[in-house]
């Protein structure tokens, strides 16, 4: 049986361009193999894609040779109600630092959003097949969006679920925390860890983030990780793993 690998930059946008041009270039390095671009349409409100030729361009090469676009929320910032519960405050608050935007929008507003970039990245890419949400949170209203969009799929850190008939494919993600030493440093064993310990899965995700290009070391852990890899699976786009591509 084939075993696929789907590599995915997540948080590509104009304000962090820098960081996902030195993660492409990774990809550059390890022969180019196609990923799926998780692009938001204005990050943090720093800035929209669609004003920014050069990222514009530089997406489009990546489309060109095989890749994908994904839409990965709108904004990527939780600017909801606050949490009412310790279980919510973690989630939100805690684990994603505030990125999960769609983590507790109502339908009509998470249908709203998901319309608004579909609109302006069809534009710009052609159609759009895929949603991430930031941070991997979806709220039960931005589940009932998504399943009335013309999405064919969505992540979630476990799987890709094709959205027509709610059909899940266990591809679970591996990432890495980079935001301190102590989490650079343990991501370096976790990391080496669950590329072992799901060595047997059909389909695999790694999720690269602006943060990690960054930090060299983190640069380096994935290079090695890559190329070990790329040597056991081949790569394809989410859309192709789940066969709507």
């Amino acid at each position: 049986m084939t075993r696929h690998l789907c590599i995915a930059v997540h948080d590509v946008a104009p304000a962090t361009w820098p960081q996902c041009s030195k993660l492409l270039d990774l990809l550059d390095a390890a022969g180019q193999p196609p990923a799926t671009l998780l692009v938001v349409p204005n990050f943090h409100r720093r800035g929209r894609v669609a004003g920014a030729a050069t990222v514009v361009r530089g997406i489009t090469r990546w489309i060109e040779r095989g890749s994908e676009v994904a839409l990965h929320g709108y904004f990527h910032v939780d600017e909801t109600a606050p949490p009412k519960t310790v279980r919510d405050w973690l989630r939100r608050r805690v684990l994603t630092a505030g990125e999960g935007e769609f983590s507790a929008l109502p339908r009509d507003e998470a249908a709203r959003r998901i319309r608004r970039g579909l609109h302006e990245l069809g534009d710009l890419f052609g159609a759009v097949r895929g949603f991430g949400a930031p941070a991997w949170l979806s709220s039960e209203g931005t589940w009932a969006a998504l399943r009335a969009s013309p999405l064919r799929y969505a992540s979630t850190r476990s799987a890709l679920v094709v959205l027509d008939g709610m059909r899940r494919v266990s591809a679970p993600a591996i990432t890495v925390s980079a935001r301190s030493r102590w989490r650079r440093s343990a991501s370096k064993f976790w990391l080496r860890a669950l590329c072992g310990i799901t060595a047997s899965q059909p389909v695999l995700r790694i999720a690269l983030h602006p943060v990690d290009a960054q930090h060299a070391d983190v640069l380096d852990d994935w290079r090695m990780a890559l190329h070990a890899l790329l040597d056991q699976r081949t790569a394809v786009t989410k859309s192709q793993a789940v066969g709507v591509g």
